[in-house]
C-alpha cells in the first residue's frame, strides 16, 4: 500500500534540499490537475487563477495535448534537431509562420525557455541590423538569464547582487506607454514622443538600435496593457529608424489576450514576436518568428540548442493550436474577460483598498494599496491571496501587489462564478480584518 506523504514532510525536504531563490506562490504541493481544477497531496480542490503562470491556456491536462505528448513519445523522445530532423519541429515552424501577425514570409526556430527566446531575439536582431542597442521597457520582465535580466525592468528580486550586467540595454520609461489613466489620444502622442526624443538625446542615438522589445501588456510589471496610441508611435518609430520591433508575447500570446497574440488587438505589425509559455502546453518550448530575411542573418551554427524545438514539446505544442482553434479559446478569453473587469470594477468601488482594474482579454489586474497613502501594499495583498486560497482559489500577485488572472480559457462558467464569489468573499474579510484592526 502507498504510503501517504504529507504537507509538512515535503516542506521540510524542500527547506533541506531546494535554496530559498525559487519563490512559492502558496504552501502547498499539487498531485494532479485537470482543466481549469488542481488538487494538492492532501486531496483539497483548487480553481487555478494561476495557470502555471500562463503556461496552461488550454487548461491542466487537455486530453488532446496527453495524447499527442503520448503517441509522439513512443516514437521518438529526442534526436537533436542539429543532428536528425523531424516533422513536428517543421510543422510546427509552418503553423506559427501562418499565425503570426508579421507581415510577409517568415521562418521559425525554436528554444527552451522564455529568456532563451529572449537572447535570441536579440543575436537575430544584431545579426541583422549590424547594430548592438536594445531598447526595453522599466517594468518590462523578459527572463532570468544574464541578458534577458538586464533587459527586465525590475531591480528586486530579478537582479539585484546578479552584476555586472550585459551591455547596450537601454530603457523607456513605462509610464507614457502603459498607464492606465485617462489621457487623451494627443496627449499620450506627446508623452510618447517626449519620452523617446529624451532616449534619443541623451542615452543611445537611433542609428545604434538594433531592436526594441514590447510586451503588448506587462506581465511582472502590473498587467498594464499598451496604450493603442502608443503601441502605433513605436512602430512607426521602428519603421522609421530600420530598428527591429519585436514582440514579447510570451504570456500574452496564445488566446490570453483574446486573440491569438495581442498585438493583433492593436492592428501591429511586428517584425518578430516572441513566444514561449502557453505554446508546449506545459512542456518547455519557446519560439522566435520573424521575417525570413531577418532570421537568415545569423551564420550557420549561430543560433540553436541541444533541447530545442524538443519532437514532445512540437507535438504537445501543435495539439495546443488545434484545442485554441476548436473551442475558440481566444473568444472564450474575451468573454472571460468581460466578466473579471465587471468584478473588479464593483470591488474597486466597495473596496478602498483596490484600485486601478485593468487588462486586455483574460489577462486582467487590480492594483491593492494602502488605502490613506495609496501606495502599493503587498502586505494586504498577501493577506487577500491567502484569504482566497483558504476558500479554494490560487491566486498570484504581478509585481508584489498587482492580482492578476492567469486562469486557463477552458474554465466553465460554473468554475468561473465560484471563482470570482471566492474572490468577493476574500475582499470582504480583508476589509473587515482592517475594520477589526483599526477599532
Amino acid at each position: 500500500m502507498e504510503c501517504a506523504v504529507s504537507l509538512g514532510d515535503l516542506l521540510g525536504r524542500r527547506e533541506r534540499a531546494i535554496p530559498r531563490g525559487p519563490f512559492q506562490v502558496a504552501p502547498l504541493f499539487a498531485k494532479r490537475a485537470r482543466g481549469a481544477l488542481l488538487w494538492d497531496v492532501d486531496g483539497r480542490e483548487y480553481l487555478d487563477f494561476c495557470g502555471g503562470i500562463g503556461v496552461v491556456n488550454v487548461g491542466h491536462n487537455h486530453p488532446d495535448v496527453v495524447a499527442a505528448i503520448q503517441d509522439q513519445a513512443g516514437e521518438l523522445i529526442h534526436s537533436c534537431w542539429h543532428v536528425a530532423m523531424y516533422e513536428p519541429y517543421l510543422e510546427l515552424a509552418e503553423r506559427l509562420g501562418e499565425l503570426v501577425p508579421v507581415p510577409g514570409p517568415c521562418k521559425t526556430v525554436f528554444f527552451n525557455s522564455g529568456a532563451e527566446a529572449t537572447e535570441n531575439a536579440v543575436k537575430i536582431s544584431r545579426a541583422a541590423t549590424g547594430r548592438p542597442a536594445v531598447v526595453a521597457f522599466e517594468r518590462g520582465f523578459h527572463g532570468r538569464t544574464l541578458l534577458a535580466m538586464t533587459l527586465t525592468g525590475k531591480v528586486h528580486p530579478y537582479s539585484a547582487g546578479f552584476g555586472p550586467f550585459a551591455p547596450e540595454v537601454y530603457r523607456l520609461p513605462w509610464e507614457p506607454f502603459y498607464w492606465p489613466g485617462e489621457r487623451g489620444d494627443d496627449e499620450v502622442e506627446l508623452q510618447c514622443r517626449g519620452a523617446i526624443a529624451h532616449l534619443f538625446a541623451y542615452h543611445v542615438e537611433p542609428e545604434a538600435i538594433s531592436c526594441l522589445l514590447m510586451e503588448p501588456v506587462l506581465g511582472e510589471g502590473g498587467f498594464l496593457p499598451v496604450h493603442p496610441v502608443a503601441a502605433r508611435c513605436l512602430q512607426r518609430l521602428c519603421r522609421e529608424h530600420g530598428i527591429v520591433f519585436a514582440c514579447d508575447e510570451v504570456q500574452t500570446g496564445f488566446g490570453r489576450c483574446g486573440a491569438m497574440f495581442a498585438s493583433e488587438r492593436y492592428a501591429l505589425e511586428p517584425d518578430m514576436v516572441v513566444m514561449a509559455k502557453s505554446l508546449g502546453g506545459g512542456l518547455p518550448l519557446s519560439a522566435v518568428t520573424a521575417r525570413a530575411a531577418l532570421m537568415d542573418a545569423p551564420q550557420v551554427g549561430g543560433i540553436g540548442g541541444t533541447y530545442g524545438g524538443n519532437p514532445v514539446a512540437c507535438a504537445a505544442a501543435l495539439a495546443v493550436l488545434g484545442v485554441l482553434e476548436r473551442e475558440r479559446l481566444a473568444e472564450r478569453a474575451e468573454v472571460i474577460g468581460q466578466r473579471i473587469a465587471s468584478l473588479f470594477e464593483r470591488l474597486s468601488r466597495d473596496h478602498d483598498f483596490l484600485v486601478r482594474p485593468r487588462g486586455l482579454g483574460a489577462m486582467r489586474g487590480i492594483d491593492v494599496v494602502d488605502p490613506g497613502s495609496g501606495l502599493p501594499d503587498p502586505v494586504r495583498a498577501a493577506a487577500l491571496l491567502a484569504e482566497a486560497r483558504a476558500r479554494g482559489l490560487l491566486l498570484m500577485t504581478a509585481s508584489g501587489n498587482t492580482v492578476r488572472t492567469l486562469m486557463p480559457l477552458v474554465i466553465t462558467d460554473e468554475q468561473l462564478a465560484r471563482a470570482m464569489k471566492i474572490l468577493e468573499e476574500a475582499s470582504i474579510a480583508v476589509t473587515a480584518a482592517a475594520v477589526a484592526a483599526a477599532t
